[in-house]
């Protein structure tokens, strides 16, 4: 029997009684008899196949209609079933379509109904599906015309599908593609496409997480089902929404960005005819849509638009998008500049960036670093290091190479120029042009002679045309061929010469703006933000390997990074180092060990002591690894130290700091070849080169840095490195400065590793002393110098001898002492020692015996009579006293330097001495004397606290030095006492905040470093803030306006707590009261506006209005306060604005008619109590306020004086304390 199937347009129409030959559901099946119908159902299906359906169709109906209350067992069953019976049927049905059999569109709804219910079977469903309706079932219904319904019926299972939170997750992906590729179906042979495009917009705006689902979807439609409409249609629809829209739409933003935004990464070259509608969007008020827009046009000039082979088209396309993306380098929104330059990053990576356009992107980037947003700033630097990893010009940029090679092709361009100009044929004048010049000049004419004119004129004009046509009749003979092939290659060297001088351009322009940039980015190695300084550290690394000039200068900017506390930048810096220097290239080991030995010898070059402390925990770090290139390194080090290698002293010096660096990892480097050390640098030749020698000396001290708990390593008085030491600082009579640096290093050498320091260290002072007798009046100032330096050196490490080695030996002995007799005791014994040992007791008086016997040695034994240091004591203080009779800088400054260690030695010396070594601070004519003064009372401050403790104010004194390197000293040295805690911080500090406008930028720099440290203790700035502000208004001080803005704009940057702004607004209005000058008032005002002010600090301004009122008068007093509520209303409620408006309201009444014209609040409220004594109160006349006596009190307030209380003082008006 056949049946007219018509697909129902709801599940329950299959019930229905229809017309003849239509199809219904006979028999629904009782839930509990169903497992027995799906028995008969599995018996047919496997005797019949899967035309069985035809018979049991009713059974799957039922499992349908009963499918909330059937069990599992039974639905699953039944889609396996329903399953099987689709594949089967897409099999089998073709034949039966041919002859337009029954059949078919139910599966689809059977298989339907499982796609609803079941997740893990979804995949086989829909594979099933995809098969079913790859078939051409047109004849199913009349006209082959599928219907709708049915078309509605398997899509609406789609989309529903596509709304499950995790279809985009990786687990989800086989279930992803059979529904795209279900859908692909759809459209391509069911006319699908309208709808398709109209879901997708609807399912984005709800749905984000489907932005990349329906990228993908998309693309695969359009070029696997060649269904490439679809694309123009969704573009359509987003390009036409407008801001409006976008912008209530919310996150449908986002998903139509990201859409966007993948889609134009699957299928770039589909996206390019329909860009025109998205370019609107780069109007629009949608940062995210601008975004998407740009890397769209990104993609397309990446893969689509780049290339020589390019039509005209293509060209003017490629134009337009560039065009477009340089200017969204300055969008408004921070996010779509950052994102621009990514695209940019991407487009210089490819290569597509047409040469063209490089120093102008160039430029625009470099303008970039100074971007407030820091992602901008980050993708700008890394858009730089694109630019110079993949520039077109050189592997090594550097300005200053190219400006000769330049000038010498532009000079023979120039030649080349005029040799062609002498070359040329003289130009001929044609006829008809000197007719047409002759013309007007023959027309104007007087009226008499106008006949006879135009007669001549005649003949003329024949004249000349016969002339024309002669010489037209010679321009048009064939040229001769040897000519006209020299012409051509002269021309063709010519545009050779051109493009190689256009070239050298490019190139020179390229290097400074790289130049440029890398001077911009050094200074952002010490910015706060981490992911900044990771950024500027890659960029140093990429120029450095690119050989640009001036980009060794970043790199050792950095290197003292890798003290940061930052793991992640110390990181950074260290990785940095290995890439350059410690990862060598060459065929073999050896020539990677010179390598690597030059590039850090290269680096050590006049570099600072801080440059090498910072490098030697990059090096160390190499020795102490397990690398295969350390023994060879370090032969090679022993052969440039040694001179079997033909090397510099520079590269000689640098070799054997390498090798003490190498020592700290692994002590036997030096300390086996000791001997070696002694007879190259120490040997006969060590006055040639005291700078080899000190190094040497600094490299052999490294040793002691792997002291065990056990006896410390000493070496014997006689050996051969004290002879040698001793014999160069005894002997080393000499006039150059290193000798001073040698005989310290020295010294300290042989405190170190000597046995018994002390005694040796005295044979040397009677040595050197004996043998400083010289005629010469000159040289005799040089050796006093000298030996009133060894002195000083001596007195030094002796102190320190005592603290550190005597003391560490002593507790050392003590302890094995303790140890064995706490084996001898008994257990009675032991216990009772164990519990004074947990009160602290044994230890603690120990330490204090032994603490108290170092101080009596210091201040009894090591300067008495019998003792040799005590001899050169009056000499120094001597020669300190007596600037006039000793007045030779090397002596002057030895002994100054000299009487400061002796001062370390004790208290009763340091007191002594003091106010002389303040003397020589203040008086000395030699900035370097008075620079070593303020570090050595910086050491004495630490050493002695309580007698330096009332010199304070002289300290402070030297940073208003008229010397910038003493101006320097001081603050570095006050940075360190101050950020230690050993000097109190007082209202001196506005000396150190002064240095924020020095002309001189480093010392500016280091200043800042002191505030930004500062700030990071509780409260310092807060606390200092007012009297700062004091002492900088002062009128005796004399600073401008400007420079106290700028000033106090850096310090109330630190004041970002709700409290300390509120607290600080009651402080700096009460402050008017004690002020004295006009410019004092302006100056607090200023102060005021500058504060971040809120609601909470608003109302303290008010309380305080009395402190002020009187001074509103003054522009400078009433402006800034102005200010105050300009800021204050961005933003604000409507009742603060109010109240900010009244606020303003008084301060212009006040300023324009004066406080005495001006009712104030507090008179309103009076008036209102006091009702009907109006009257009598005006009928008192009180006396003008101008006419009370003030007290006079200085602005500059003593810490005693400056208010505490931050409560506001209650005050009544000035009219009703006139009237009490």
């Amino acid at each position: 029997m056949s049946w007219d199937f018509l697909v129902p347009v709801c599940v329950g129409d299959l019930v229905k009684t229809g017309g003849i030959n239509q199809y219904v559901v006979q028999d629904v099946v009782p839930p509990k008899h169903l497992p027995s119908y799906l028995s008969k159902f599995k018996a047919a299906l496997r005797s019949q196949g899967s035309l069985c359906i035809l018979e049991h169709f009713d059974t799957g109906y039922s499992v349908l209609q009963h499918c909330n209350s059937a069990e599992l067992a039974v639905k699953e069953d039944t889609l396996e079933l329903l399953v099987q019976v689709v594949s089967g049927l897409a099999s089998s049905l073709p034949a039966l379509l041919l002859s337009t059999s029954v059949s078919g569109g139910k599966k689809g709804k059977a298989g339907g109904e499982g796609l609803l219910q079941w997740d893990s079977e979804r995949e086989k469903v829909l594979q099933a599906l995809v098969q079913l309706l790859q078939l051409d079932i047109r004849s199913l219904w009349n006209l082959s015309l599928v219907e709708e319904e049915f078309i509605s019926c398997v899509t609406c299972c789609c989309y529903k599908l596509l709304e499950n939170p995790t279809i985009s997750h990786v687990k989800s992906k086989p279930t992803r593609d059979c529904i795209i590729h279900l859908l692909g179906v759809l459209i391509k042979k069911y006319n699908h496409l309208l709808g398709a495009s109209v879901k997708v917009i609807q399912l984005l705006q709800h749905f984000e997480q489907l932005s990349s689902v329906f990228a993908q979807a998309v693309a695969v439609w359009s070029t696997e089902y060649g269904v490439r409409a679809i694309i123009g249609e969704v573009i359509r629809e987003i390009g036409q929404k407008s801001s409006e829209e976008l912008a209530r739409e919310g996150s449908g933003v986002k998903a139509f960005a990201s859409f966007i935004s993948e889609l134009g990464s699957l299928v770039p070259e589909l996206m390019i005819p329909n860009i025109s509608v998205l370019i609107a969007h780069l109007e629009g008020e949608s940062n995210t849509m601008r975004v998407a827009v740009c890397e769209v046009l990104g993609e397309m000039l990446v893969r689509v638009l780049c290339g020589d082979g390019l039509d005209e088209s293509g060209k003017a396309d490629r134009d337009r998008f560039f065009d477009t993306l340089q200017e969204h380098l300055h969008d408004t929104h921070s996010h779509v500049r950052a994102r621009v330059l990514q695209v940019y990053t991407r487009i210089v990576n490819s290569k597509a960036l047409p040469l063209c356009r490089y120093s102008e992107v160039m430029e625009l980037t470099v303008g970039r670093l100074m971007d407030k947003s820091i992602n901008v700033v980050k993708s700008a630097i890394q858009l730089l290091a694109a630019f110079i990893a993949h520039n077109p010009y050189s592997c090594k940029l550097s300005s200053a190479d190219l400006k000769k090679p330049l000038e010498k092709e532009t000079t023979k361009l120039r030649e080349m120029k005029e040799k062609l100009e002498e070359n040329a044929p003289v130009a001929v004048i044609k006829a008809s042009e000197l007719w047409a010049a002759m013309e007007p000049e023959l027309l104007i004419t007087d009226e008499k002679e106008e006949e006879d004119d135009r007669a001549t004129a005649v003949k003329i004009a024949q004249y000349l045309r016969s002339d024309e046509d002669t010489s037209e009749l010679s321009q048009n003979l064939p040229p001769t061929p040897q000519k006209e092939g020299e012409k051509e290659g002269e021309d063709g060297e010519l545009k050779k010469q051109e493009m190689l001088v256009q070239y050298l351009r490019d190139t020179e322009t390229f290097a400074l703006q790289v130049e440029r940039a890398i001077s911009v980015i050094n200074s952002m190695l010490y910015w706060k933000t981490t992911s900044v300084v990771q950024e500027a550290v890659q960029f140093c690394v990429t120029v450095c390997e690119f050989s640009v000039a001036n980009s060794v200068s970043g790199v050792r900017k950095m290197l003292p990074l890798v003290w940061s506390t930052d793991a992640a930048i110390k990181d950074a810096v260290v990785q940095a180092y290995r890439r350059l220097y410690l990862n060598p290239q060459g065929d073999t080991i050896r020539m990677k060990a010179q390598t690597l030995v030059d590039s850090l010898s290269e680096l050590m070059v006049d570099a600072s002591l801080g440059t090498i402390q910072c490098l030697e925990e990059i090096v160390q770090e190499f020795f102490g690894s397990s690398s295969n290139l350390q023994s060879t390194v370090v032969q090679v080090l022993w052969e440039r130290f040694t001179g079997k290698r033909e090397t510099s002293g520079l590269q000689r010096r640098a070799a054997v700091l390498l090798l003490g660096m190498a020592a700290r990892a692994e002590r036997e480097v030096v300390l086996s070849n000791l001997d070696t050390l002694c007879s190259v640098a120490l040997g006969e030749k060590v006055t040639e080169d005291f700078l080899l020698a000190r190094d040497a000396v600094i490299t052999i001290s490294s040793i002691t840095d792997h002291q065990s708990k056990g006896a410390p390593f000493r070496l014997p008085q006689d050996h051969q490195l004290f002879t040698c030491l001793t014999q160069a600082v005894a002997e080393g009579k000499h006039r150059q400065s290193a000798l001073f640096s040698f005989m310290e290093q020295a010294v300290r050498l042989i405190y170190f590793l000597a046995e018994s320091p002390d005694q040796l260290c005295s044979r040397l002072l009677q040595r050197s002393a004996q043998g400083s007798q010289e005629s010469n009046e000159q040289v005799n100032c040089v050796c006093l110098a000298q030996l009133l330096a060894l002195c000083g050196c001596v007195a030094f490490w002796q102190v320190s001898h005592l603290e550190r080695s005597v003391s560490a030996e002593l507790r050392r002995r003590r302890g094995e002492t303790e140890e064995r007799e706490e084996k001898e005791k008994g257990p009675s014994m032991a216990n009772e020692s164990a519990m004074e040992e947990e009160l602290g007791l044994i230890g603690a008086s120990a330490e204090d015996t032994e603490a108290e016997l170092i101080r009596k040695i210091c201040e009894t034994e090591l300067l008495a009579e019998e003792n040799l240091l005590c001899a050169f004591l009056p000499l120094l203080v001597r020669v300190c006293s007596s600037p006039g009779r000793y007045s030779h800088p090397q002596l002057t400054t030895a002994a100054c330097l000299a009487l400061s260690q002796y001062m370390m030695i004790s208290p009763s010396v340091c007191e002594e001495n003091i106010r002389l070594m303040f003397t020589v601070l203040e008086r000395s004519a030699f900035p370097v004397v008075r620079a070593n003064a303020i570090i050595a009372l910086g050491d004495l401050t630490v050493r002695f606290p309580n007698i330096l403790e009332p010199w304070t104010q002289n300290l402070y004194a030297r940073l208003s030095d008229e010397v910038p390197s003493v101006r320097q000293t001081a603050v570095t040295v006050l940075t360190q006492l101050v950020l230690k805690d050993v000097l109190k911080v007082k209202g001196q500090v506005s000396e150190v905040a002064v240095l924020l406008i020095d002309p001189e930028p480093h010392i500016t720099s280091l200043a800042l470093n002191f505030f930004n440290e500062l700030a990071s203790k509780d409260n310092a700035i807060y606390n200092l803030l007012p009297d700062i502000i004091s002492r900088l208004s002062d009128p005796e001080r004399g600073m401008t306006s400007e420079d106290f803005n700028t000033i106090m704009k850096q310090l109330f940057s630190y004041i970002t707590k709700e409290r300390q702004t509120e607290s600080l607004v009651e402080k700096l209005c009460q402050r008017f009261r004690t002020a004295k000058t006009e410019r004092q008032w302006c100056d607090l005002a200023m102060s005021l506006s500058l504060l971040s002010m809120c609601e909470r600090g608003f109302k303290r301004l008010q309380e305080c209005w009395e402190c002020y009122s009187d001074k509103l008068t003054e522009p400078g007093v009433y402006q800034p306060l102005l200010s105050i509520t300009a800021k204050l209303r961005r933003g604000a409620k409507p009742q603060f604005k109010a109240q900010v408006d009244e606020f303003e309201k008084r301060l212009t009444a006040v300023h324009t008619r004066g406080l005495e014209n001006v009712e104030s609040p507090e008179m309103d409220e009076e008036n209102q109590k006091q009702g009907g004594s109006t009257e009598k109160t005006v009928m008192q006349t009180p006396q003008p306020a101008r006419g009370r006596p003030r007290t006079k009190r200085d602005a500059v307030m003593a810490d005693s004086e400056t208010p505490k209380v931050t409560t506001p003082i209650a005050r009544t008006s000035r009219r009703a304390r006139l009237r009490n």
